[in-house]
């Protein structure tokens, strides 16, 4: 996971426990998949002993950070920014042992000591020890100003603000070592240089390397968008499908970033794998370890059971059992049709509805022949009455019809 580290860190270290920290700034509601390397990191160094700090940035925030980005960020309300601030608040607990007041895992946000500090104050106490050109140095401040929109004022005061993050945290709360992806190198080390300059002191920094997939495009994103931790955003079944779908090289190199197995389970389950790829066992075990400890061991386990239901092992009990986001993640992409609640009030016959309501079948007759040998199925149970009337009590969460037509071609017909 190591990208870089300051001279002296890795002793220090070892020497004593040290308290360090990484900051997450709300511009979402929610973390998503790319922040779990911090995570991560942060979890590594409290099982080592230490004592780790999450900040979230309730006012840098305010500012945007230009490290990696090519163009500059929506600024956000402070309403909508302190909503942010609690949902990844919460998020983070999850991950940290927070119980000991005293050497247990602490939250802060740095908008506590910002909100009092005046803009004049700001640049006589801060601003004066760092020079135009160091900052001017950086590769985030460099990229933006070689590029065709520039960059504002707002965005070049980042890495003060950042900075006086470090310095703040280092003269309160006795953190030495600030860590980040190796994208935010050039924040961190303003803030180790910012304490030199300002009280002569010592701090270290850590970084990590930023994760990409094997054929080179970027982690944590689908043709969908990003992978939330949130299961509003991404649902535990989409969720536990973007680790299940990983390559064979990328599994091999995220379950030792991302899980908490130990190196001989790991070569364990490589060696059983190369045996049998395409019984994916090492993506499955990846996806279990990182659904339940994000999620929880129940929605795994519905992950899991929605899954098999696209390969035919799934039972109308599961099916009826699922959420309405989980349920249209499964079948998303699958032919669907929209009807209405009123055409369904005093029943539709299955042969309508199948071949002139619908297009599941292109005429009555095919429908009718394949009804009377077993190929249709409503909502995973197989439907042999032609019959049959399908009414309101017939739909999934009172909206939806799952029509299967043979073993693997599905249909929704969505009652609104």
């Amino acid at each position: 996971m190591l990208h870089d580290m300051m001279p002296g860190t890795e002793e220090q270290l070892n020497k004593e426990v040290t308290n360090g920290y990484i900051g997450f700034d709300p511009t979402a509601d929610s973390l998503h998949v790319g922040h779990l390397v911090q995570i991560m990191t942060l979890i590594h160094f409290q099982k080592a002993g230490h004592r780790p700090f999450a900040l979230v940035g309730g006012a840098t925030g305010m500012v945007g950070d230009p490290s990696g980005k090519s163009a500059e960020r929506n600024l956000l309300s402070e309403e909508v920014l302190f909503h942010n601030v609690n949902c990844i608040e919460a998020q983070l607990k999850k991950f940290l042992d927070f119980k000991d007041e005293a050497k247990g895992a602490k939250m802060v946000n740095n908008y506590d000591w910002f909100k009092n500090i005046s803009f004049l104050d700001f640049i006589r106490d801060v601003g004066k020890h760092l020079t135009v050109n160091y900052m001017m140095a950086k590769d985030s401040v460099k990229m933006r100003l070689e590029g065709e929109t520039g960059m504002s004022f707002t965005e070049f005061t980042y890495q003060l603000v950042q900075g006086f993050d470090f310095f703040h945290l280092w003269k309160n709360e006795n953190c030495l070592i600030q860590m980040g992806g190796s994208d935010q190198w050039g924040n961190i080390v303003t803030g180790t240089e910012l304490i030199r300059r300002k009280s002569q002191g010592t701090a270290f920094a850590l970084t990590t390397n930023l994760i990409k997939k094997s054929d080179g495009t970027k982690f944590g994103k689908t043709e969908s968008g990003a992978v939330w931790l949130d299961p509003k955003r991404t649902s535990p079944y989409k969720f536990y499908q973007f680790w299940l779908n990983s390559s064979d090289a990328d599994a091999s190199t995220w379950i030792r970033i991302f899980t908490l197995l130990n190196k001989e389970t790991i070569e364990s389950l490589e060696a059983e794998h190369a045996l049998a790829p395409h019984t994916r066992i090492l993506q499955k075990a990846l996806a279990k370890d990182i659904t339940s400890r994000v999620h929880s061991d129940e929605a795994y386990e519905q992950a899991l059971e929605a899954s098999a239901i696209l390969f035919g092992q799934g039972t109308a009990d599961t099916l009826s059992q699922l959420d309405e986001a989980t349920f249209l993640d499964i079948f998303e992409g699958v032919p669907n049709f929209q009807l209405t609640q009123t055409e369904l009030s005093s029943g539709i016959p299955i042969i309508d509805l199948l071949a002139e309501k619908t297009t599941v079948f292109p005429s009555k007759s095919e429908a009718r022949k394949m009804l009377q040998g077993g190929g249709v199925g409503i909502n995973k149970i197989k439907i042999e009455d032609a019959n049959l009337i399908v009414k309101i009590e017939h739909l999934i969460n009172e909206k939806y019809l799952l029509v299967q037509k043979g073993k693997k071609n599905y249909f929704l017909i969505n009652f609104s």
